[in-house]
């Protein structure tokens, strides 16, 4: 009986990544996707666009691994905290592993040379598969005989001559080869990754800067609402609608403070930790400002910890001082859909 070959590969859900798998696909290797979970970006995607092709797809929680990494990447930072070479090749450690474990003969991903300037140049796609360990092993179908020959071509696993030349950011013919293979399903070639992200960006880079100590949860209050700067060891979180202020909410702990104006639509604040009495006080200015109480009137607004209530009287800031406390994003007071 002669031996089926099979591949191990990293999907993404985008157009790239499916028309790689199914490139092997067409020399009779067996393919097996995995697609990674962190707080960053999700496996949804792939699960949709694989179910389309119905091809297996595994999935892996790498978030420990990731954050290690992602304090401190060796290549650095893209334009903003995207950790690009870095975060490919923990993929492809994570993914070698798999293989050496469970007898698949390589790898495989849907990099495209020079589709992106700083992690798909021949150097960069070399530089990642020698930091994840198994050079030699991981296959780019969509540019391989663009690239130095890999293992398993050398070893005949692979037909080289059937691979392709794609290179740059046109795309003409992988939109030909997705109506070919008659694929619908699948995410945009920059969606996905929330640390591409101006914004989110920012407000990571701040919290890995202040000295409180934070968590996964921390960075899932990320996603959500206004953040605010009050001190170097307070920041706040404020609801920009009623959805928003659930999640703040599900995602509160009992060591925080939870601040709001009964009788009047506005945001829920969350202040991580809690704080000093002055901390507090900004952070019960701020909920007044982003809420729909008369400009210039005092307001009573509540202080919630798991132990006790209290209140606080105050009034609305003005909008100038509430934008320099802003980390990552316009201030926009009293436009209210906390309805």
């Amino acid at each position: 009986m002669v031996k089926k070959i099979r591949a191990f590969g990293l999907v993404s859900g985008g157009l790239d990544s499916i028309l790689a798998l199914l490139v092997l696909q067409e020399q009779g290797i067996k393919v097996t996707g995995l697609a990674f979970e962190t707080p960053f970006f999700s496996a949804d995607r792939a699960q949709k666009a694989m179910a389309e092709i119905s091809a297996p797809l595994r999935v892996m929680d790498i978030t420990d691994d990731h954050l290690a990494m992602l304090k401190e990447p060796r290549y650095g930072y893209g334009r903003n905290m995207n950790p690009c070479i870095d975060c490919h090749a923990l993929m492809l450690k994570q993914a070698g592993i798999i293989m050496e474990e469970e007898g698949y003969d390589f790898l495989f991903t849907g990099e495209v040379l020079g589709q992106r300037p700083m992690s798909q140049t021949g150097s960069s796609l070399r530089l990642v598969s020698k930091l994840s360990g198994y050079d030699g092993y991981v296959l780019r179908p969509l540019s391989a005989r663009l690239l130095p020959a890999t293992i398993p071509e050398e070893e005949g696993k692979v037909d080289r001559e059937r691979l392709l030349d794609i290179q740059g950011r046109n795309r003409k013919r992988q939109m030909a080869m997705a109506e070919k293979y008659m694929i619908s399903s699948y995410s945009t070639p920059a969606g996905g990754c929330l640390l591409t992200d101006p914004g989110f960006s920012e407000r990571l880079r701040d919290l890995f800067d202040a000295p409180r100590w934070w968590e996964v949860r921390d960075i899932e209050l990320l996603k959500v609402g206004r953040h605010l700067r009050l001190s170097p060891d307070v920041k706040i979180v404020v609801g920009r609608n009623k959805r928003e202020n659930e999640i703040i909410r599900e995602l509160a702990r009992p060591e925080d403070v939870l601040v709001n104006i009964k009788n009047i639509p506005g945001p829920l604040v969350l202040v991580p930790g809690g704080g000093d009495h002055e901390s507090l006080k900004m952070a019960s200015l701020v909920c007044a400002s982003y809420s729909d109480a008369p400009v210039e009137e005092d307001v009573e607004v509540s202080l919630m910890t798991e132990e006790r209530t209290s209140i606080i009287v105050t009034r609305s800031m003005e909008r100038e001082r509430l934008k320099s406390l802003m980390i990552g994003g316009r201030s926009r007071p009293k436009k209210n859909r906390h309805r």
